[in-house]
């Protein structure tokens, strides 16, 4: 009955914020033709705290290059996505370090009119340390959003109180890691169907400061001739990690027997949530620097395996391992089948893997116009929608590991743009980086990215996390006349956020497929509700969810479109076995 009292409450709070949303924060404009203008309001909008993660000209360990992630959350359920920036900190010993103020993480609530309060110290999240990723899941199903965050040390659970706090509960729930391991993606998942949601945390190295050779001191700390920081060769790489919850705010490693630690990747960072195979059951997908990816398949007994390789998203085209960081996951092509994009280092290109429907992939990265940019190192990605046509674009931001490419003048810049590519409906890409506005030609050195519709106007903003700099909130002021609907799912039977639900709308010319996730990108979680642009289609036929537990729901389409809607699981109706 509580549940149902706050699921009831939480839809009218949403109902009335996307009536609120018409105000438009930011109105788009005629003055740029869609599909993007994007402009950084993170100044306006009261985001001005900055990322600290070592020296910010000089980075001498690999700890000080990787950066952090963000997430997005309601944590106080008024219907408006918040922002949580993960944080760094500085080598010990340095004055920076030796200050009266230490870096934390931030949380910012979300006012409603544009502008964001930090309000870190009155929810309890002030904590220091060499943060590295987050992911967002309600693990207890109380109705509130928690928030998990890596690290190099012990990562930290952050339980939603309920009443605007939070309380860090890692060690007593069991996720806190040894301190050895460095973590970086993470993402829950019911992996065993059981209502409850479980953990994974992806790890890169067992690093250890005192024992870390400094630039140039061995092979592995020289690149294209340069003196550089060391890593990740050369450094014990650590194992990935998967929690099981076993209730009553108490999880379980379970890595070992679940099959979690057998795997050809290793040096890991971001991980992907997506049923990649349509059985019904969870899947993850691992970016990992210098090694293959990974592909963990659900057995659907509690374990795992390692299916890269033979799915054919191990290796590019060629063969090759890729040093991978960020990864994504959408239906690009329409045909109802999850994709994937991966981020690699400079000198080489990302990739685009199809979804072939039969457990396989292909590389499509240069047949869909993506083998470009090849200077760039490339960290968070995602599949947006930026001018709700019906067709996921590319958003993804960068910026090199060492400084020293600019001083040296490797053939790359340290402070890189963000590409926008923008999806033409056939298979291809195209990019529009440098005509879409201010927001995505200032430099930066970007790591961080998550992607949500800030001011339930139907709008993808991206908010970024740059190394030892400012974050962006990334704003589309072009005007469009397509459609689109943002759906909240909540789960009753499974778990609370229906992370693992997979949607099918459908209209009487074509169907859009997304997957709930809560993690993705480079180490960052994006909103937990969907969105979908729709083009200019006025009318759907059908919803279509298969909820985390695997039974299926069809619900009556909205009248009308434009706007953000609740589907609570158990109230559309069991399709006929036709």
């Amino acid at each position: 009955m509580k549940l149902r009292l706050l699921l009831q409450t939480a839809a009218i709070i949403l109902f009335a914020a996307t009536a609120f949303g018409a105000q438009q924060p930011y109105p788009p404009t005629t003055d740029h033709p869609p599909p993007a203008w994007f402009v950084d309001v993170a100044l306006k909008a009261g985001i001005t705290v900055r990322d600290v993660n070592g020296s910010v000209e000089s980075k001498r360990y690999i700890i000080e290059a990787t950066g952090s992630g963000v997430a997005i959350l309601d944590y106080d359920n008024d219907g408006w996505p918040d922002i949580f920036l993960v944080n760094g900190t500085n080598l010990p010993g340095t004055a920076s370090a030796a200050g009266h103020t230490k870096p934390t993480n931030h949380l910012f609530h979300n006012n409603h009119d544009g502008t964001f309060t930090d309000v870190t110290v009155k929810a309890g999240l002030v904590s220091t340390g060499w943060g590295q990723g987050a992911c967002v899941g309600d693990y207890d199903n109380d109705g509130f959003d928690d928030i998990y965050v890596t690290g190099y040390g012990k990562n930290r659970l952050f339980h939603n109180q309920g009443n605007g706090t939070f309380e860090e509960v890692a060690e007593q729930a069991g996720v806190a890691g040894t301190g050895k391991e460095w973590g970086t993606g993470c993402a829950f998942i019911d992996y065993d169907r059981d209502g409850k949601l479980d953990l994974a945390v992806a790890n890169y190295v067992h690093f250890d400061l005192a024992r870390t050779p400094t630039p140039g001191q061995t092979s592995g700390c020289i690149w294209k001739g340069v003196p550089v920081m060391c890593g990740p060769r050369g450094l014990e790489s650590a194992p990935n990690i998967l929690y099981h919850n076993l209730g009553g705010g108490k999880f379980a490693d379970v890595s070992k027997p679940s099959g979690f630690e057998r795997t050809q990747g290793h040096y890991c960072f971001s991980i992907t949530t997506l049923d990649y195979d349509d059985d019904g059951w969870p899947d993850l997908y691992v970016a990992c620097d210098s090694t293959p990816a990974i592909l963990y398949r659900n057995n659907h007994d509690g374990t795992f395996k390692d299916t890269a390789a033979d799915a054919g998203v191990a290796f590019n085209e060629d063969g090759r391992e890729q040093a991978g960081m960020g990864s994504t996951a959408a239906d690009y092509d329409g045909d109802g089948r999850l994709d994937l994009f991966k981020t690699n280092f400079s000198d080489d290109t990302s990739t685009l893997y199809r979804n072939n429907g039969d457990g396989t992939y292909t590389d499509m990265t240069f047949a869909a116009g993506l083998g470009i940019n090849t200077d760039a190192l490339g960290w968070g990605a995602m599949f947006a929608d930026v001018d709700n046509d019906g067709w996921p674009d590319l958003l993804v931001v960068n910026g090199h590991v060492y400084p020293e490419v600019d001083s040296a003048k490797l053939g790359s810049s340290y402070r890189e743009p963000r590409f926008l590519y923008n999806n033409l409906g056939n298979g291809k890409f195209r990019d529009i980086s440098k005509t879409s506005g201010p927001g995505l030609v200032d430099p930066r050195s970007s790591r961080g990215l998550a992607i949500a519709d800030l001011f339930n106007d139907g709008r993808l903003e991206a908010v970024i996390n740059n190394l030892s700099d400012r974050p962006m909130l990334l704003v589309n002021l072009a005007k469009n006349q397509n459609h689109w609907l943002g759906l909240h799912l909540i789960g009753t039977s499974s778990n609370r956020d229906a992370i693992g639900a997979r949607v099918t709308l459908k209209s009487a010319k074509r169907l859009w497929v997304d997957e709930v996730r809560g993690g993705s990108s480079y180490n960052s979680s994006s909103d937990l509700r969907l969105h979908f642009g729709l083009g200019a289609e006025t009318h759907l036929t059908s919803i279509q969810i298969r909820w985390p537990n695997g039974q299926m729901e069809i619900f009556d389409p909205p009248t009308s479109l434009d706007r953000i809607i609740n589907l609570t699981e158990g109230d559309g109706h069991v399709p006929s076995a036709n």
